[in-house]
């Protein structure tokens, strides 16, 4: 942590500023978990100890519950889980996560005290919990999770005042790290970092957070001044202003002023409408835009259902309305292109799929921060998409785009990003021999996709090609 200062403001309270300067890729600090656990849904799919997925995890043999990748990973966890396994036989079954990772934070407490801790800036007892800001639908949630906890809690452990495990519960609501799998793409479980709770939000911020190896890593978007403060978006850039202010409000409870709130920037944007000679009405984009709300909402029924001709039905109707309102940057119109990319990909369309993927990084590209994590995985899936449509060149590029951003956010060692760089080495040699030969190319590509060996008959001399035979697609 020698690379960060702590400051304090009036209109912020406490943040991290650089101590020195850093540039694009750099990592500023790595810390590991103070407690973390797997998300309900997902424990006995996912390893406790370092969150990877597995197809065949080993299970506690007391418990039941925790799961593990092999014998390292459950020596390494029986520390943190010792409480919790003889808990969990007691109470006669595992309470929800946030039950539990209150639980292996109290532990820590128990074992070490509530004082700052080896690497950490401030301590579990310092942190912001927002208790006084609970609505009484929060304050009724937290009343039946202060009952569940006292359930759990065995009686002959240190016992901690409601007070403070309200803090605890309060800390966990709105300074919980989403963690994620080993390739960056579900997220599998939720811990507490206190060094990365003193970084302050700002919607275009100069740095992102990514987790790496067991460890979240803070690294510089681009270069970082001495003196300059540490920022990270706490939520995703991709809504209007009023939008981002409301959701700051209510999950994190604070008003944001950053330069893109304050004067709206890239609001245009992304509720821009067809510019032309008879530009639509604002009742004609209003119905538009109220169609496309009603919409996602069906869309994510029939998601959740696995209802995908639904899906794509639905996505059609609605692109059939935006198209002639909404402008290229229009956010219901990027979401719309975006699942229906998804989903004619997941349904092997690659050909259809490989046009909305097309616009839809296109509009992106115009919106996000040039190193936003989103927009490099956005081009990776599009990439990939357009490579198996055989648009060769238009994938590879794609590609290409999507390691440069990935290097500088989520680094060479990340597995995602290794996973990025074999897909451009691989297509980069697909596409020189489509430079070279594209009757070889495409004859090859059909062979592989038919699972067929190849049999390539000699290319035709000039003079016999038929008009339109060999045409580029």
């Amino acid at each position: 942590m020698e690379n960060v200062d702590v400051f304090t403001c009036e209109a912020k309270g406490r943040g991290l500023k650089a101590v020195k300067e850093f540039w694009a890729g750099d990592v500023i600090f790595a810390e590991r978990a103070y407690a973390a656990v797997v998300f309900d849904s997902l424990t006995h799919l996912v390893c406790h100890t370092c969150f990877k997925r597995h197809e065949k995890l080993q299970r506690c043999g007391q418990c039941k519950f925790a799961h593990y990748c092999d014998r390292t990973c459950q020596k390494d966890a029986w520390a943190n889980h010792k409480n919790e396994c003889s808990a969990i036989k007691r109470h006669g079954k595992a309470p929800n996560e946030n039950i539990r990772l209150a639980a292996r934070i109290l532990w820590r407490i128990e074992k070490e005290g509530g004082g700052l801790t080896e690497g950490c800036l401030v301590s579990i007892d310092n942190l912001q919990n927002h208790v006084d800001h609970f609505g009484d639908e929060e304050k009724k949630e937290m009343r039946i999770d202060l009952e569940s906890f006292l359930e759990f809690w065995p009686p002959d452990n240190k016992q901690f005042g409601m007070t403070y495990i309200s803090h605890i519960l309060g800390v966990i609501n709105c300074n919980g790290f989403t963690l994620s799998d080993q390739r960056g793409l579900q997220a599998v479980g939720v811990g507490i970092f206190p060094n990365l709770c003193l970084v302050n939000h700002d919607c275009w911020p100069n740095c992102t957070v990514i987790f790496n190896n067991g460890k979240i890593e803070l690294r510089a978007l681009g270069k970082i001044s001495v003196g300059e403060e540490l920022t990270v978006s706490y939520v995703d850039f991709l809504n209007v202003s009023e939008d981002r202010k409301q959701q700051l409000k209510k999950q994190y409870y604070f008003d944001c002023t950053c330069e893109h709130c304050q004067k709206g920037i890239k609001d245009d944007l992304m509720m821009a409408v067809k510019e032309g000679n008879e530009k639509p009405s604002k009742e004609v984009v209003k119905d538009v835009i109220q169609f496309s709300k009603e919409t996602l909402e069906k869309i994510d029924e029939a998601r959740t259902e696995g209802i995908y001709h639904q899906v794509v039905k639905l996505c059609r109707e609605c692109l059939d309305k935006q198209d002639p309102v909404l402008g290229d940057t229009n956010l219901y119109l990027l979401r719309i292109l975006s699942i229906m990319s998804e989903v004619l990909s997941y349904l092997q369309l690659f050909d259809e799929a490989a046009g909305y993927s097309k616009r839809m990084v296109d509009g992106y590209m115009k919106l996000y921060h040039p190193n936003n994590a989103q927009l490099g995985m956005a081009l990776m899936r599009a990439g990939v998409t357009q490579w198996h449509a055989g648009l060769i060149e238009a994938g590879h590029g794609m590609i290409c785009k999507a390691y440069a951003i990935l290097l500088v956010t989520h680094g060479s060692t990340h597995p995602i990003t290794k996973d990025l760089e074999a897909m451009r080495v691989q297509s980069e040699m697909e596409l020189r021999m489509f430079q070279e030969n594209e009757f070889m190319y495409y004859k090859m590509r059909e062979a592989a996709l038919q699972n067929q060996t190849i049999q390539v008959m000699p290319e035709p001399a000039a003079n016999e090609i038929s008009p339109g035979i060999f045409q580029k697609k």
